[in-house]
């Protein structure tokens, strides 16, 4: 998926955005440098899998990190480790370094359980990718809730 595909999912579902455009990041380092003008909470995403095959899309604030043992335990999962890369591409059509709850769209099966940091949810505004790692699109608390109701799927709320 790319960007004018996720950009047209936003619009087609009447989810008000800002777009920036921007180098390409990879991590949350590069991001600080290179998205200063983009206004918002900026986040961090992980598509994580258990050893029983379970898929969570993990959204925490970028300057938070993640405890590996402590999210087992909210997640009930005995191992976790980051997706493979395939994993990704089948799942979300997405590419390493541009994961975004915007590839929730493709996932049609529903084999991934959004995961979403209480400050990340609560946040007056938050910035994901729009599929690819060269721009970020500015959504609103309420034009978030709004992108995840058009998924007909629900978050799970939990402070990491």
């Amino acid at each position: 998926m790319n960007k004018r595909q996720a950009l047209d999912y936003l619009i087609k579902n009447n989810i008000q955005f800002q777009l920036y455009e921007h180098p390409a990041v990879f991590t949350c380092e590069e991001a600080e440098i290179h998205c200063k003008h983009v206004p918002g909470l900026a986040v961090k995403n992980l598509l994580l899998k258990s050893d029983k095959g379970q898929f969570f899309l993990v959204v925490l604030p970028a300057h938070k990190k993640l405890d590996m043992n402590q999210i087992k335990k909210l997640l009930e999962v005995k191992k976790l480790r980051f997706a493979s890369a395939e994993d990704l591409m089948r799942l979300m059509k997405l590419e390493p370094g541009s994961v975004t709850p915007i590839g929730l769209i493709n996932d049609k099966n529903k084999e991934i359980e959004l995961i979403l940091d209480n400050n990340v949810k609560d946040a007056e505004m938050v910035n994901f990718h729009p599929n690819v790692n060269t721009a970020s699109v500015s959504l609103s608390k309420k034009e978030f809730e709004k992108f995840l109701n058009s998924l007909d799927r629900k978050a799970r709320i939990i402070e990491l």
